[in-house]
């Protein structure tokens, strides 16, 4: 049997906070029951970006986060970016 996946990708410093540029979880799964999720597994390196940071899924940002995520989305973690 094969789980349903979306893709989590980290930026900048959402990145460095999971060690990782990105994971996989499972499908089916509302973006804040998968933030909770990616809260957990990392800890606090990852906790306060994840606060503040933007989410888009699949290209667009998300407005409604307690909706089921579709198998093979992708999760972009975009932490505020400073620069001018």
């Amino acid at each position: 049997m094969t789980v349903a996946t979306v893709t989590v990708r980290y930026f900048a410093g959402a990145r460095a906070a999971a060690g990782r540029a990105e994971e996989t979880t499972v499908a089916g799964r509302s973006l804040d029951e998968v933030l909770a999720e990616l809260s957990d597994r990392h800890g606090a390196p990852l906790v306060p970006v994840l606060k503040v940071a933007s989410f888009l899924v699949d290209g667009v940002t998300c407005h409604d986060r307690k909706k089921p995520l579709p198998a093979g989305a992708t999760i972009d973690v975009l932490p505020p970016f400073a620069g001018g």
